[in-house]
């Protein structure tokens, strides 16, 4: 096997599909270092537990996590239109139009969604949020930065570009035997998370001005909100999604300011659901304009 080969565990069902990222020897045994392809997890195995996942042996987490994934993005597309149509359609008979024109206002708003700052861990995770976030015309902008620059990095970045909305993540997990679940010493990556949110918290305090998203794979759910984050990861200590950072914050972005954003249809909206990702309640950053210059 080499690096790049797309293989599942025997010895887990082959539940997920990972992709070897790298091989290492230790002592007469050849490890091989595995990271998820839809959850954020790096693990590593011997060759013997490994097989090449074929069409036919893929992940049967995978499959799931995929067909959600598209049910998602086309839900989002559709209910955009029918909410735009309903909107539209109101606002039509509320204003007045000329009794020379034929026209009524249909097409004639328009609107602005929350802008988003992703920073990751992970260049490849990211580059698949990404390529989600344009799918979703979602205005967004990823820096791939390691968790443990990050708290070194953000403020920066958020006072340049001014987002609505910043997402914090990459991998985390439990080191191996911890028992206490709340000691942010227990966890790889947490407390560079925390760090992250109480700077951002301590130069934005209103938690509807400046929404944060922060964590990965079983990270120290309670510390990261406790912190100052919206939505964290993980409460259940399960490992997330690539995506789950993505949902919450279309479903944040879309959301009219008028509104608040129900914390159950966030985690509906998510992937990995409530066992990895929960958060507070929150204030939407869609603004709508009326009307639409013909110029644009």
């Amino acid at each position: 096997m080499e690096i790049g080969d797309m293989v599942v565990r025997k010895s887990y069902g082959k539940d997920i599909t990972f992709k070897i990222i790298d091989i290492k020897e230790d002592g007469n045994n050849v490890i091989y270092v595995l990271k998820g392809i839809n959850l954020r997890i790096i693990a590593d195995s011997l060759e013997s537990d490994l097989e090449i996942a074929t069409k036919e042996c893929m992940g049967k987490k995978d499959d799931k996590f995929n067909k959600k994934v598209n049910e998602n993005i086309k839900r989002i597309l559709v209910n955009r239109i029918q909410g735009k149509k309903y909107r539209t359609a109101k606002e039509g008979k509320s204003i007045k139009v000329q009794k020379d024109t034929k026209k009524n206002n249909q097409g004639m708003l328009f609107g602005r969604p929350g802008r988003i700052l992703h920073v990751d861990g992970d260049a490849e995770y990211l580059d698949v949020c990404m390529k989600t976030y344009k799918q979703l015309a979602m205005e967004a902008v990823g820096y791939v930065i390691s968790e443990k620059d990050q708290p070194g990095r953000i403020l920066e970045l958020v006072k340049q570009l001014k987002p609505d909305i910043v997402v914090l993540t990459g991998h985390d997990a439990i080191i191996k035997g911890a028992k206490d679940y709340i000691d942010l010493n227990n966890y790889k990556n947490s407390k560079y998370f925390v760090e992250c949110v109480t700077k951002l918290r301590n130069y934005e305090p209103n938690y509807d001005d400046l929404v944060i998203f922060a964590g990965a794979c079983q990270s120290c759910y309670e510390a990261i909100l406790d912190a100052g984050a919206n939505f964290a990861s993980s409460p259940n200590r399960v490992l997330i999604h690539c995506l789950d950072p993505v949902f919450i914050s279309e479903k944040v972005a879309y959301t009219n300011i008028e509104k608040i954003v129900s914390i159950h249809e966030v985690i509906e909206s998510t992937i990995t659901g409530m066992a990895g990702v929960g958060g507070l309640q929150t204030r939407g950053k869609y603004r709508e304009g009326f009307p639409k210059s013909k110029y644009s």
